[in-house]
């Protein structure tokens, strides 16, 4: 059979990675795709990104499934909008995706059902949000409430910070957007920055992720994401600098608790209010001392780049477990996964996360072996030569049967990698080893 994938990241080529291990699979499509699936000649890079034409391809080639990566088009209404015309697709539809896509909507979802979360409140007016910082104090969570790829989250831990945020995603300061945060739009149908202001929570965060198929959960091998931009958990919040899986901070108790009081509420709390969820559900968490989760955000997919220590250890064929998803039997599935960890390191351009660099040449990328892979996302193809088109540009993951083994082992695994300006962390996995 013929597969769609949908995006141009890490994950979505650590997704067509894994759907090519399937044999039931006998082309994978990534659209619009990057450097390093164009440079496989297992894959086929599709150059689009309109519903119509990805649609009109589909059906034209067709394509037995099609897996949508990245929140943007599930925002846009892929998922409606392949559905009406009668092709199969996994994701959340654009109604439910609002759980990631606005998050005073998951906020305002969470407290209507009753799911831990941070206090809040929510803001379009800057002075209203700068009194309100002022009365509670720091440390406090500033959110863009829109889709910012996973930057738009200020954690300040002075009220300086807090009021430069503000006046950052609100646009008071005259550099609205800078991260390039989509907002949501008000009763006018303009674009209205808003932003959500939280309690600080404590702890440790980890990142959940099942399969929904709008009734049934299958819950994916837990992982662990490295936010900041610089070892030691210093410096900007990115998109996301490394990861490895599973999480050991997610305890049996901490996992059943997970699935009780935050995940299977969601989806009966979507269902209930007319909204079933299908596709990847992704709940941050923050685990307290005591072990008791709180949800920190909620994402419609896959995280980035929590997907490939992931599906490095899924052994399941994932083709299957799709079909059973888009096709509501995901109570006939059961995951099987391979027992040692998994761990990834991102490799970013020079300026990120706040302006990176584009088209600087890459060289030395290493051949993939049994324990190891380098996957592509802000790369391309130019007259011949791999360049960087993005911020985080590459993942270096391996296979080890501990995270300390691992460290080294990725370490090893980038080392020829050369690129002007390339910088990456040198501790992923620390807490893991600590503990």
């Amino acid at each position: 059979m013929k597969v769609l994938v949908i995006g141009s990241g890490g994950r979505e080529h650590a997704i067509a990675w894994k759907l090519l291990q399937s044999a039931k699979v006998q082309t994978v499509y990534v659209a619009p795709g990057n450097g390093g699936t164009g440079s496989d000649n297992r894959l086929h890079n599709v150059p689009l990104t309109d519903f119509t034409e990805l649609a009109d391809f589909v059906v034209r080639e067709r394509i037995a499934l099609t897996v949508v990566g990245p929140e943007g088009p599930l925002a846009g209404g892929i998922v409606d909008f392949f559905r009406a015309r009668g092709l199969r697709i996994f994701g959340p539809t654009q109604a439910a995706a609002q759980l990631e896509s606005s998050k005073a909507y998951a906020k305002a979802f969470m407290k209507r059902h009753q799911i831990p979360t941070a206090a809040y409140d929510t803001f379009t007016d800057a002075a209203a949000a700068h009194a309100y910082v002022d009365s509670h104090g720091a440390s406090i969570v500033i959110k863009a409430d829109g889709l910012a790829a996973g930057k738009g989250v200020v954690v300040a831990t002075t009220l300086a910070q807090a009021h430069e945020a503000i006046d950052w995603m609100l646009g008071t300061d005259g550099a609205a957007n800078t991260l390039g945060v989509q907002h949501n739009a008000g009763a006018d149908g303009q674009a209205v920055p808003r932003v959500v202001i939280e309690s600080f929570l404590e702890g440790e965060e980890a990142s959940f992720i099942v399969m929904c198929d709008g009734k049934n959960v299958v819950s994916l091998a837990t992982s662990q994401d490295h936010k900041r931009l610089l070892d030691g958990d210093e410096g900007p919040n990115t998109g996301g600098m490394g990861a490895y899986s599973p999480a050991p901070v997610v305890t049996p108790n901490v996992h059943a608790k997970a699935m009780h009081e935050i995940i299977l509420p969601t989806i009966h709390g979507m269902a209930k209010d007319g909204v079933p969820f299908t596709g990847f559900l992704y709940a941050g968490l923050m685990i307290d001392a005591q072990g008791q989760p709180r949800t920190v955000e909620f994402n419609c997919r896959l995280g980035d780049p929590e997907t490939q220590p992931i599906l490095m250890r899924l052994k399941s064929d994932l083709f299957v477990v799709l079909m059973h998803a888009t096709g509501g039997t995901l109570d006939e599935v059961e995951l099987q996964w391979d027992r040692r960890v998994a761990l990834g390191v991102v490799i970013a351009a020079h300026g990120y996360p706040y302006a990176p660099r584009k088209g600087d040449a890459i060289h030395g990328i290493p051949a993939e072996t049994a324990e190891g892979i380098v996957f592509h996302a802000g790369t391309e193809l130019r007259d011949g030569q791999l360049v960087t088109s993005g911020g985080r540009v590459l993942c270096a993951t391996v296979l080890a049967d501990s995270v300390k083994q691992a460290q080294p082992l990725v370490y090893e695994l980038l080392q020829p990698i050369r690129f002007d300006g390339m910088q990456y962390r040198r501790d992923i996995g620390h807490r893991a080893v600590k503990r």
